[in-house]
């Protein structure tokens, strides 16, 4: 079975113990260049995390990172972007709006000539729906948090 080292877990716990890579790399009975690399994000042989896990004193599998679980903290973290960049465009839509009004309020105290309820009825409504799916969209992402994809 191959595992995927847990670059970020084998650098915090050498800097908690106050470790440089040099000494761990010489209590695991590796190289220091081998070391650099995994802390660094690349891939490990079996023999090297093995290795490692033996000068920390614990189970190889504590040195690696389960792909299941990365694969959904991946997946989560693309749906918390894709969920920002919607509140994102509702937002500019929302500045957007209220400058336009600003815009056509002036010119229509200025000239009488806008028909500023026109203008607010027309923009108003594609607010409203995009303000409404950004919403809905949100709502069913906490939903699938609190309870999982399955609704259970």
């Amino acid at each position: 079975m191959a595992f995927k080292p847990d670059a970020a877990k084998i650098k915090r716990w050498r800097e908690e113990r106050h470790w440089s890579q040099e000494h761990l790399a010489e209590l695991a009975g590796i190289a220091v260049r081998t070391l650099q690399r995994i802390e660094n994000g690349d891939g490990a042989s079996q023999e090297s995390l093995m290795a490692l896990a033996a000068a920390y004193g614990v189970d190889t599998i504590a040195l690696s990172v389960d792909p299941q679980q990365e694969a959904q903290r991946l997946a989560d973290l693309k749906a918390a972007e894709a969920e920002a960049s919607m509140r994102l465009g509702f937002y500019a839509h929302l500045a957007s709006f209220g400058l336009a009004i600003a815009i056509f309020g002036t010119l229509a105290l200025a000239s009488g000539d806008v028909d500023l309820l026109k203008v607010v009825i027309w923009w108003i409504a594609p607010l409203t729906v995009h303000g409404l799916v950004v919403f809905l969209t949100q709502l069913n992402a906490r939903h699938d948090r609190k309870f999982g994809k399955d609704g259970l």
